[in-house]
């Protein structure tokens, strides 16, 4: 299944509103996202984090590549 490619704006504004379920890191791929969804983003702090690394550009699709 080929994943559909994000831009920065849109990973970061699906992180800031769905977050805390994980929403994001399904989007871009990661299996591990049902861990946000069962402890609500680890309260805030793990959602907060990831909208950081999204927004420098450190958090990169499950494959690798880097969002546009």
């Amino acid at each position: 299944m080929q994943n559909k490619q994000f831009s920065k704006l849109e990973m970061a504004l699906i992180c800031w509103t769905l977050g805390i379920f994980g929403i994001h890191r399904l989007l871009m791929g990661y299996k591990n996202w049902w861990l946000q969804l069962i402890t609500l983003g680890g309260l805030g702090i793990w959602m907060l984090i990831d909208l950081i690394a999204i927004l420098t550009g450190k958090m990169k699709m499950a494959n690798g590549e880097p969002l546009i």
